[in-house]
């Protein structure tokens, strides 16, 4: 039964309960509960001139927190205190093998990103607000999927989540962009705590992990590219790793695929139906290409694409979701099978070990170049904003 303080979107059904029993009960808690670490360190930064507090975070990423030249505020040295800290579990090999057996997937991972785990983060009907209240998803779709692409790929290579590594630089400064978007949420007014739970809370914050990584690996099963168990367990391991750096708590981080799979059925069977910004923040997510062309034959070809993407979506999320979403129908029926076909060619070729080297440098340069057409050649550097462009009103 839900508790009194549970936010209303948590869903706590019979069939859940069921499901899932007193489960259910150490979950809700979880709405409620942020990253305190975080939320410190860009509270020591508001007092400071504009874009210090930032420069002081690169340097402390880039040198260690120990030779910051001015000296960091203590609540920086705190943060970095836990993150430099690798955990016993923590297996350098796993982590390695998760994210090259997902870049090895290439084009087929990139689809799967955008047109599965985006879209089921988008789902949520509470998860999603936060950023409705930014308006970035809206107003900038290009630039955020190209900066979330250059994270993915970023946490993906060989050590990228290695102290050094630009995955876990990236990772820390996504950690801090979420505890300033979480103030300025906060300092609007306008956020309903008692509906949504807090914003980008631990709940959803292990929920983004979940789509990147067992999501993922449904996606990838249901258009037949097989991935081995043992890849499975790598690629979740990878993201455990990523969301324990990102500040998810280590109770709720899950240990193994089996594990993470139940929690992400767990997410889903309490969130509820999407609602409207769902359904907004798809349209934006679809038709952002179209809307930007440049001309005619640009237009005619990004619908093309589109329709195709959009028949992955269909056939991964389901007909039932996909219709509450407003996924838009595709005009050609061969499209799907025709992937099909070609991703399970491509898992039989990518199984054979004269070919993995050879499919793990074809998948890095797509998404090198899906990462540089998205952000328009200009960088990504994660920089946490000072204020909102747009968003609720």
């Amino acid at each position: 039964m839900k508790h009194a303080t549970t936010p209303a979107r948590f869903q706590d059904t019979a069939e859940a309960r069921r499901r899932f029993g007193d489960q259910l009960d150490r979950l809700a808690p979880f709405l409620l509960r942020v990253d305190p670490a975080a939320d410190a360190v860009v509270e020591a930064f508001a007092s400071m001139p504009s874009g210090q507090g930032f420069r002081l975070l690169e340097a402390a990423l880039a040198r260690g927190v120990d030779h910051v030249a001015k000296g960091a505020p203590a609540e920086l040295r705190a943060l970095f205190e836990a993150v430099d800290h690798v955990p016993l579990w923590v297996d350098w090999e796993a982590v390695n093998r998760g994210g090259t057996a997902f870049l090895r997937t290439g084009m087929l991972g990139g689809i799967l990103l955008a047109m599965q785990a985006l879209i089921l983060g988008y789902a949520s009907p509470g998860g999603n607000k936060p950023l409705v209240f930014s308006g970035r998803l809206r107003e900038q779709v290009g630039r955020r999927l190209g900066e979330t692409s250059r994270f993915v790929y970023a946490v993906s290579q060989a050590n990228g989540m290695r102290r050094s590594g630009d995955g876990f630089a990236i990772t820390v400064k996504v950690r801090v962009m979420h505890a300033q978007v979480r103030r300025l949420i906060r300092e609007s007014g306008r956020w309903q705590t008692s509906l949504w739970g807090e914003p980008i809370n631990q709940h959803d914050m292990v929920a983004t992990a979940l789509l990147f990584s067992v999501e993922v690996l449904d996606g990838f099963d249901k258009l037949g590219y097989h991935i081995p168990p043992d890849q499975k367990e790598d690629l979740v391991h990878l993201w455990r790793y990523v969301a324990y750096v990102i500040g998810v708590e280590p109770e709720l981080i899950p240990g193994s695929y089996a594990e993470a799979r139940r929690l992400a059925e767990m997410i889903f069977a309490t969130q509820g139906a999407p609602d409207g910004d769902s359904r907004m923040l798809v349209d934006a997510l679809v038709t952002h290409s179209i809307r930007s062309a440049r001309s005619d034959s640009e237009r005619r070809r990004a619908e093309q694409i589109m329709a195709v993407f959009c028949g992955v979506s269909r056939a991964v999320l389901g007909e039932a979701l996909a219709e509450q979403l407003g996924v838009p129908r595709q005009s050609s029926l061969l499209a799907v099978p025709l992937l099909r076909a070609v991703a399970a060619a491509s898992s039989r070729a990518h199984a054979l070990p004269s070919l993995q080297d050879f499919a793990l440098d074809l998948g890095g340069r797509y998404w090198q170049r899906a990462i540089e057409v998205s952000l328009g050649g200009s960088p990504a550097d994660f920089a946490p904003p000072e204020r909102f462009a747009g968003g609720r009103t």
